[in-house]
């Protein structure tokens, strides 16, 4: 069952612009120490894949120096592992803005390569999944795809592919989540094909006039290709918008979501490790419901919230329900509520910033407040 797997680093750069200016989305902080990508790349590793390619943009410097030859995924080796794969030099950029044109934009990589099936995944997924049972689904129903769906309750209205699926798994229809409502079954972002159907596919696209995995292949195939869900369970997180990196983020202070996150049945999520002393917590801090990553020291009082490496909170500053990137420094005496603030951030003493849990106020790079 060679797979080879292939990660989208940038196609949903747009949803959170905010924290995509300096960075792929793929490369966005997240739970205190991870980065978005740790979570796919893991579970791909986890499930068996030792090859596989990261579609980049722009913006992607953090992204390879985050995760450099893979080898904290054990994917440093002399055949297959980690490779990137930047924009070719003749390439339209254009191309890249959607899922189908990026796999396009790398045929020679798919064709070069000699593994039996595909695995692509988009990197906002934050899960722990076992794709081997996805790829075992995919063969044992002949399936020409195999999609990876899950039950959500749809609250917003962002154009989403929506499927109906039959008692066997079939699906049968391919429709929007803008014309849909109440709970319903939604593309994971994950899809499963055999190689050589994939070729196929990407070589006879102007003949076929495809341009879209969702609206060319799926929505109008359903009948002639023989297309399956495979339904997840267990706890997923899709990170499409600012507000919803704040709302599942701090999902992460309940013990039971954390635990079945990184340490699912015993397959864990990993990331780059870095050396730095332990956090410091002085005898004037007061820490309470709140993740904080080494290297910290803590004067003052941090509640409800995410503290990255580095972060200095001097005494008297109060944290409460916000999240703070690496190495930014809390002023004394200033407070934080429902606030994102990104690397290098320094607030000056006496200051007082205030979002909302369904608006989190967010503070750019480096910014000096």
């Amino acid at each position: 069952m060679k797979t080879l797997g292939i990660i989208f680093g940038n196609l949903h750069d747009k949803d959170i612009g905010e924290l995509t200016t300096v960075r792929s989305l793929a490369s966005v902080p997240f739970g205190g120490r991870f980065r978005l990508i740790d979570f796919v790349l893991s579970n791909m590793v986890n499930s068996g894949i030792t090859k596989v390619g990261i579609i980049t943009k722009t913006n992607y410097q953090s992204l390879m120096d985050h995760v450099g030859n893979g080898k904290h995924w054990d994917l440093s080796r002399k055949n297959g592992g980690l490779i990137m794969l930047p924009p070719y030099g003749n390439g339209d950029m254009n191309l890249l803005q959607s899922r189908f044109g990026a796999i396009k934009n790398i045929r020679q990589f798919i064709k070069h390569s000699d593994e039996e099936y595909v695995v692509m995944s988009d990197c906002d997924n934050v899960c722990n999944i076992n794709l081997a049972e996805v790829i075992q689904s995919h063969i044992d129903k002949h399936a020409d795809i195999t999609v990876a769906a899950r039950n959500k309750e749809l609250v917003n209205k962002k154009p989403r592919p929506i499927f109906v699926v039959s008692l066997d798994g079939r699906v049968t229809k391919v429709t929007n989540t803008d014309k849909e409502s109440g709970e319903r079954t939604v593309f994971a972002n994950i899809l499963v094909m055999n190689r050589q159907f994939l070729l196929n596919i990407i070589e006879n696209a102007a003949e076929l006039n495809y341009n879209s995995f969702r609206k060319d292949i799926l929505a109008k195939n359903t009948a002639k290709y023989r297309i399956f869900a495979c339904m997840l369970d267990g706890y997923f997180a899709n990170i499409d918008s600012l507000g919803n990196y704040y709302k599942h983020s701090l999902e992460l202070l309940n013990k039971d979501i954390r635990d079945e996150l990184f340490y699912r049945d015993g397959a864990n999520i990993y990331t780059k490790v870095r050396d730095s002393a332990p956090c410091k917590i002085s005898a004037t801090a007061t820490v309470s419901n709140s993740l904080i990553a080494d290297g910290c020291v803590i004067e003052g009082e941090v509640r409800n919230s995410i503290l990255f490496r580095g972060v200095h909170v001097a005494e008297g500053a109060k944290i409460s329900d916000s999240i703070v990137f690496q190495d930014s420094v809390i002023g004394k005496n200033s407070s934080l509520h429902c606030v994102i603030a990104d690397k290098l951030v320094n607030i000056l003493e006496g200051r007082t910033l205030s979002g909302h849990e369904t608006h989190p106020y967010f503070i750019a790079k480096s910014a000096i407040i």
